[in-house]
Order: structure tokens, then C-alpha cells, then sequence
């Protein structure tokens, strides 16, 4: 799995994210475009500790057990569940470039930067997941949209 923590990771995600447009269309589940950026903004946030969401009950149960989802090698399903909820009413361009701005910056700030608090479903984490499953997780939503 490749890592938000090595250039080839963050390269090609950048790249991918120049191709993606206002008119890009969803291949499955209810997010439009600039959600979806907003949607993986969020997360990157969540990994580096700048926002925190609660560890939810279900994550303590079971979670913890389904760590290994979470940075492997199969992709997530499509419609998985999300705690990362976003409103509308968002801006394109503003989303866009904030998600080009947050990839980069959790990359840079590397391993160290990840967070030590729990992920809200699989619990703790290590930063070699973090860096996994944020690249794995942007790359599911890239794909939502064909690129």
C-alpha cells in the first residue's frame, strides 16, 4: 500500500487531484465533488490530531479488532461508513486547493506529525497506518469520482 509519508504517494495523488473538476461525476454513494474534497480534508485533519472526533462505542467493540482495514491492501467497500460528515454550499476551487494544501502539509509534517489520539473507528492507530490509510482513503474517493 503506498503511504502518504513517501513522494510517489503524494505525487500521484496531486496529480490525480488537477484532473478532478466541478463537472466530475460520483460512481456510487451521495457525496458531490466538493464534498468529497472537503471529505478528505476533514480527514487528513482527524490523522494529524487538528480535529478529533469522538472514539465511538462501536469502534471500542469491534473496531480495534478491524485495524488492519483500515491500511491494507484491498480498497474499501463502496458506501463504507463515515463519521466524517460535510454540509453544502461549499466552494469548488476553495475545496480543491485546500485538499491540494492538507495532503502536502500532513506529508511534510511526516510520521511524527500523525496523531497519537484514536481514530474514531479502528482506535489507535501507528503513524505507518495513518500514512497508509489517509493515502488509501483519498485514493477510495478518487476513484468515487473516475480519476
Amino acid at each position: 500500500m503506498k503511504s502518504l509519508f513517501e513522494n510517489a504517494g503524494v505525487e500521484e495523488l496531486l496529480k490525480r487531484l488537477e484532473v478532478i473538476s466541478p463537472q466530475s461525476q460520483r460512481q456510487w454513494g451521495k457525496m458531490t465533488v466538493d464534498q468529497m474534497l472537503a471529505h478528505c480534508s476533514a480527514g487528513l485533519d482527524m490523522a494529524s490530531g487538528r480535529n478529533v472526533p469522538p472514539y465511538k462505542v462501536i469502534g471500542k467493540l469491534v473496531g480495534r479488532f478491524m485495524k488492519d482495514v483500515y491500511s491494507n491492501d484491498k480498497p474499501f467497500d463502496k458506501g463504507s461508513p463515515t463519521s466524517l460528515k460535510i454540509g453544502s454550499d461549499l466552494n469548488f476551487e476553495k475545496e480543491k486547493q485546500h485538499l491540494k494544501e492538507t495532503i502536502m502539509r500532513f506529508a511534510n509534517d511526516g510520521p511524527s506529525g500523525a496523531t497519537s489520539k484514536p481514530h474514531p473507528f479502528f482506535g489507535e492507530l501507528t503513524p505507518e497506518a495513518w500514512g497508509k490509510g489517509m493515502y488509501k482513503h483519498i485514493d477510495h474517493h478518487f476513484q468515487q469520482f473516475g480519476v
